[in-house]
């Protein structure tokens, strides 16, 4: 299935019509970015993240990134906190750790499948309701529901010998339905995948350093969310037809599904994959450099684009 992503994103961009790629840009780029060094985001064990079990990190990570999308909104969701103020992905994963630590039966399938939308709403409570808190409701209990029917008390032992992306990829999204990320562009089904390329990343990750043995993250293609290409954008490697950026400078919401949100979507991974091979960088690890630049809030970046849809 990786393969179908650079294949059908190629397809957008060989027929785009508000997005393009600068290739001089994207050399520039890639000789800017080749000798940089990452370290994943869980090798700072944020919030002691790493002090759960390898069976209850296994799930959370499950959990989180099955839910981990779409953050924007006006207000934006915070909570707070004994350390400050927290929005976005890491605010959605303190609460989660939260809940996972004072309770136990949390991290279970058959508590996750009982899960109340009045439980749910208190785990994540913050100063305004959660962007699409319907859509995540749904999946956290599907969770539950698939690994209840599937007789899995164990998510860790249903992948403890899967160490390459492929074969944890093609498990998650066979498994769990709920991470299907297709558009159709032109009559063409375009895959994109962007929270199995992330679960299954960081799950690899994390085994790796938690387990100490080797994975294998080559074949991930780099995600497509709203944070990439404005990074992309900024240092000029991907351009946008002026009544698209027009839109995006007005903040306008694109059509899920648009031919602008595809291409936006599809740029961000020809690039990614363009910059992996000139760099001989994996893409995942490009895809995770990009995103950490994107978090320079003194840039002057963009507006990203806005679609309310869970692939985000």
């Amino acid at each position: 299935m990786l393969e179908k992503i650079t294949a059908t994103t190629n397809f957008v961009i060989e027929n785009a019509n508000y997005v393009s790629i600068d290739e001089e840009k994207l050399q520039e780029f890639a000789n800017k970015i080749k000798d940089t060094k990452t370290i994943h985001w869980l090798a700072s064990n944020p919030f002691g993240l790493l002090n759960l079990s390898k069976e209850e990190l296994s799930l959370f990570l499950l959990i989180y990134g099955s839910i981990d999308f779409c953050f924007w909104g006006n207000p934006k969701w915070t909570i707070q906190t004994e350390i400050g103020n927290l929005d976005g992905a890491f605010a959605l994963l303190y609460a989660l750790l939260k809940e996972a630590k004072e309770n136990k039966q949390f991290l279970t399938p058959m508590y996750l499948k009982n899960l109340t939308e009045e439980q749910f709403e208190t785990i994540l409570k913050g100063n305004t309701k959660i962007p699409l808190f319907k859509e995540r409701y749904y999946i956290i209990t599907s969770i539950g529901k698939i690994l209840v029917e599937k007789n899995i008390t164990s998510f860790y032992q249903e992948i403890n010998e899967k160490t390459t992306d492929t074969e944890l990829f093609d498990y998650v999204i066979q498994t769990f339905p709920f991470l299907e990320d297709t558009r159709t562009y032109n009559g063409e089904t375009i895959y994109f995948y962007k929270l199995a390329q992330l679960m299954t990343s960081d799950i690899l990750h994390l085994r790796a350093m938690k387990e100490n043995i080797k994975v294998d993250i080559s074949h991930l293609v780099g995600c497509a969310d709203y944070k990439l290409p404005q990074v992309l954008h900024q240092f000029g490697v991907i351009s946008y037809k002026s009544e698209l950026e027009q839109q995006l400078l007005n903040k306008q919401e694109l059509e899920e599904n648009s031919k602008e949100e595809t291409e936006i979507r599809a740029a961000t991974i020809v690039a990614i994959h363009r910059l992996s091979k000139i760099t001989g960088i994996d893409a995942i690890e490009i895809n995770d450099m990009i995103w950490l630049q994107g978090q320079d809030k003194s840039l002057p970046w963009i507006p990203y684009h806005l679609t309310k849809t869970p692939s985000y």
